[in-house]
């Protein structure tokens, strides 16, 4: 019986229709549905922080009290105003007691949010198809495991509690301000609504804006991801210059996008800055408590509090912009943390089977990505165990993706593929993985010790054996020149060259025993001494074991048991070297095409033939092991 696909996550716009009810009810919105394991701590978080910021308004109310008491006809005595001192004291501390707590619980409730959040992403993407990370990079998932998740961090641990103090205290404020004097508190208002227009219209079209906003910084992360990646190969063909240039455009283009959105915004924003401006509504509110003074409709005590908590009426509209930027941002990043947790996962077989042999086989096996237009097409193909098979073509014929689908990187969107007569959709991942390994061109190194990235495979692997299989991948010497040999930790203050770093992969390999290997051209991009020592690894891998190679230059596999030709995802010749260059078809005409720099033979072969390398030394080896 074949796995069957996961239910796809919930949408989060998507109304759901409740179970056992005829009404629908609404899948909440991505931001509100994360924060539902920290929601309760945030709510008490939210009242602690609306409870400072009404206290703190309070000591500003008893001194224009105290003043109004001073200053009155008749004027009170000392202990009359003693209570209304206490009260500006308590009140004080209670602000400050409950502004302490609310933050810390708000803390540590991200905090337990953001290890929640990692956790699930790191299960979640541990369960993804390989391919679907191969193909989109590892920018996404480093924005959302890094970027995104910090952007809740800035949202849930501050800009929340900055917003209900900032609605908070000019409520209580301003239906003070009415009891005082209601003309000269609805003047205190007019900046607030001004302030509200000139800022709307610098929100035009913000959220379309965040939106790519988002998807300008992902691009940066992904460029970023690739620059460091693969800085060591441009470097090693002397193009380091080049590196960069991605990254560069993408800096470039959110620093275009970024300046443009700025412009288009500075006058609006800027106005609906000044005018609610601490100074210009203190001026404002002076100047008008003046003339109230002068004309006896107001007194000068009256005018005391318009002073103090005038400015906090309309101080919400100094900090919106900013605070609305990161409630955008941390939406946006909620949005991106949903999709990535909702994106299908590999299916694991609901029948658990373990294959018998290692004989693989592929039947009608079709794959599309898009679910239009097939990349593979009706491909049958036999790999016989200790037996090399090479996959050569142009470019974009379907190579990379056929060899995809043995590691299981992708699941056939028509036919089957085989390993020991079973499914490879019915073997559990672990088990698939422990028949099936892959060394492939970029290599993947962990922040861990140089033996601990050896050990992936096998992590129950003594140091003996981790040594004799650095020595047979050829990078035993290097490790040895490491500041703690086997114990130095990569990442930090040592990296290896693109070269050491394939045999490290080989190394681990190795190690881990796998009897069928997929084998990207491990040598395309190495310089001449780190490809013969990879080349001399890569004879010591194959030896014994079932080989699918992708192959780029053809002199690599000429010793190949079998060479499978494709184009346009369709197997359109397969056999031997010679006999293919016999048939004089497609494999013929990349031979000559790569060839055709030096003499030729009669029979279209150089003069002096390149001596078998790579997977053509590893078919030598596996040929004299079971002759053996």
């Amino acid at each position: 019986m074949k796995s069957q696909p996961p239910e796809p996550g919930p949408d989060p716009a998507a109304p759901d229709t409740a179970a056992g009810g005829t009404g629908t009810r609404v899948t909440p919105p991505p931001l509100r549905a994360l924060a539902g394991p920290v929601r309760g701590r945030l709510a008490i978080a939210v009242g602690l922080q609306a409870v400072a910021a009404l206290a703190g308004v309070v000591p500003f109310i008893a001194v224009s009290r105290i003043a109004e008491r001073l200053t009155g006809e008749s004027p009170a005595d000392g202990d009359a105003l003693w209570p209304l001192v206490v009260l500006a004291c308590s009140s004080g501390l209670v602000a400050l007691v409950c502004g302490t707590a609310a933050g810390a619980l708000a803390h540590i409730a991200d905090n337990d949010l953001q290890l929640t959040l990692r956790r699930r992403l790191a299960r979640h993407i541990g369960r993804l198809p390989l391919g679907r990370l191969t193909d989109r990079g590892t920018g996404e998932v480093k924005q959302a495991v890094q970027e995104d998740v910090s952007a809740l961090h800035t949202l849930f641990a501050h800009t929340l509690l900055d917003v209900v103090a900032v609605l908070t205290a000019p409520v209580l404020a301003l239906a003070y301000l009415l009891t005082v004097d209601w003309p000269l508190a609805l003047v205190s208002v007019v900046p607030l609504l001004l302030g509200v227009f000139l800022f709307s219209r610098a929100m035009t079209g913000a959220a379309a804006q965040m939106a790519e906003f988002g998807a300008a910084v992902g691009r940066i992360s992904v460029a970023a991801v690739e620059f460091a990646s693969g800085i060591a190969v441009f470097k090693s063909f002397g193009r380091g210059h080049r590196a960069h240039e991605r990254f560069v455009r993408a800096t470039e283009g959110f620093a275009g996008f970024f300046s443009g959105w700025v412009r288009s915004t500075l006058v609006s924003s800027t106005a609906a800055i000044l005018v609610v401006a601490p100074a210009v509504v203190l001026l404002l509110l002076s100047a008008l408590g003046a003339l109230f003074v002068t004309r006896d409709w107001m007194t000068g005590a009256e005018l005391v509090p318009f002073l103090l908590l005038g400015p906090a009426v309309a101080a919400p509209m100094g900090v919106v912009g900013p605070r609305i930027q990161q409630i955008r941002a941390g939406q946006a990043a909620a949005v991106r943390i949903t999709e990535l947790l909702h994106a299908p996962t590999l299916p694991e077989p609901t029948d658990p089977a373990v294959p018998d042999g290692h004989h693989i086989s592929m039947r009608g096996v079709s794959f599309t990505y898009d679910g239009r237009t097939d990349v593979l097409s009706g491909v049958d193909l036999d790999l016989a165990p200790g037996t090399v098979t090479a996959l050569v073509g142009p470019s974009g014929s379907g190579k990379s993706t056929l060899a995809s689908l043995l590691p299981r990187f992708h699941d056939v969107t028509a036919g089957t593929v085989t390993l020991g007569g079973v499914d490879l959709r019915d073997i559990p991942a672990t088990e698939l993985y422990r028949r099936v390994g892959f060394v492939l061109q970029d290599v993947r190194l962990l922040r861990a010790s140089v033996a601990d990235n050896i050990r992936l495979g096998r992590p129950d692997a003594t140091d003996e054996e981790v040594e004799r299989c650095a020595r047979a991948a050829r990078v035993h010497e290097r490790i040895t020149e490491l500041p703690d040999g086997y114990a130095t930790e990569l990442g930090r203050t040592v990296t290896l060259s693109g070269g050491e770093a394939q045999r490290l992969s080989i190394a681990r390999a190795l190690l881990a025993d796998a009897p069928v290997l997929v084998l990207d051209e491990a040598t395309a991009y190495a310089d001449p001494h780190s490809e013969a020592l990879i080349q001399d690894a890569l004879s010591a891998l194959a030896a014994g074991r079932t080989l699918l190679v992708i192959a780029h230059r053809l002199s690599t596999v000429r010793s190949a048991d079998r060479i499978v030709v494709l184009e346009d995802g369709r197997v359109t010749e397969q056999g031997g070297h010679d006999d293919l260059l016999a048939a004089r078809g497609r494999y013929a005409a990349l031979w000559e095409a790569q060839h055709t720099a030096g003499p030729f033979e009669s029979d279209g072969t150089p003069h002096h033939r390149p001596a078998t390398t790579g997977t053509g030394r590893a078919a030598d080896d596996i040929r004299e092991g079971s002759a053996r």
